[in-house]
């Protein structure tokens, strides 16, 4: 399918070389002339607007840093949208809001699929990372082809919302997971144990984790660069809370979570790294959390594959 793709931030511009280097026949779009011209330079197209990339592409993908973004888009896409064409959204976003423009765009005869990924930079880098994809189960088929060349694991989630509500509860289990990490080697260090033994108790034990094994190699090398910043973990973090509130739960952590979050950014800036949240810990105790040894960035060593569909394990025992 010839394909577009709006949106070559962090990780957009990840998955869309994923699609360049496999031969897909690629079209892109971005406020930043810089990084259009390096597609075009690697053999990719300019597209000169997301209106003229839905009419000239079967598919257009979007990755975008926010809900009111991909709605300013989305609005100069739709009125061509017609029979056949695709729209993929793999920003993370609100479910009603993925629903709502779903809807829109089912409306002119097109095709609507959410596949919001996870997994991290490096692996959107190597074709390696996960994705969730919600909408209907022939839409899936048709572009599973696609999702295989972007992703690793790709799973079904069922309809549309379903991927983006998954997305923000896993968003929301690592930065509760990153925010106990910064007090373990935080308490660690002040308690006089070596960081890089630290490091590997956890990573053998039941402590371990994704998070651990990545981010913390950041924070213990000083680097602290996980290519995410703490405004698009506050929206994350937001939007989980968000479905709990609809849902009337009651969280006790989450609301926690925001506020430690809330408290760094006002402190580190709106666009400041995530895992520079443990250096409000190491200014209260007075140490520093560092150890020799570690990365200054994340290199994902599996082999790209093409990737698989995820079976869920009830329905393969059916």
């Amino acid at each position: 399918m010839k394909t577009g793709f709006i949106g070559l931030g962090n990780v957009g511009g990840k998955l869309a070389g994923s699609l360049l280097r496999n031969g897909v026949d690629l079209s892109v779009h971005d406020l930043d002339p810089a990084r259009v011209a390096d597609f075009v330079a690697r053999g990719g197209a300019a597209g000169a607007s997301p209106a003229a990339l839905m009419q000239a592409c079967d598919v257009v993908i979007t990755c975008l840093p926010s809900p009111a973004a991909c709605d300013a888009v989305m609005q100069e896409m739709l009125p061509h949208v017609a029979e056949g064409k695709i729209w993929i959204e793999m920003s993370t976003t609100d479910e009603a809001e993925v629903r709502r423009l779903a809807q829109a765009v089912e409306a002119r005869g097109g095709l609507a699929m959410e596949c919001p990924v996870s997994g991290g930079c490096h692996r959107a880098d190597t074709g390696n990372i996960s994705i969730f994809a919600g909408g209907p189960r022939d839409g899936f088929e048709r572009v599973l082809p696609l999702l295989t060349i972007l992703g690793r694991r790709v799973l079904h989630t069922g309809e549309i919302g379903t991927a983006s509500t998954l997305k923000v509860m896993t968003n929301y289990l690592a930065t509760a997971n990153l925010l106990t990490l910064c007090e373990a080697l935080t308490t660690m260090k002040a308690a006089g144990l070596d960081l890089a033994t630290t490091y590997e108790a956890i990573r053998i034990s039941s402590g371990t984790s994704f998070v651990h094994e990545t981010e913390s190699q950041l924070i213990l090398s000083g680097s602290r660069d996980v290519n995410f910043t703490m405004d698009l973990v506050l929206k994350d973090i937001g939007l989980f809370q968000a479905i709990a509130e609809r849902n009337a739960v009651p969280l006790e952590l989450s609301p926690e979570v925001i506020r430690i979050m809330q408290d760094g950014q006002a402190r580190y800036g709106s666009r400041a790294q995530s895992d520079r949240i443990i250096e409000r810990l190491e200014e209260a105790a007075g140490v520093s959390v560092l150890a020799d040894g570690f990365p200054q960035e994340l290199v994902d060593e599996e082999p790209e594959e093409r990737g698989h569909e995820v079976r869920i394990r009830r329905a393969a025992a059916e």
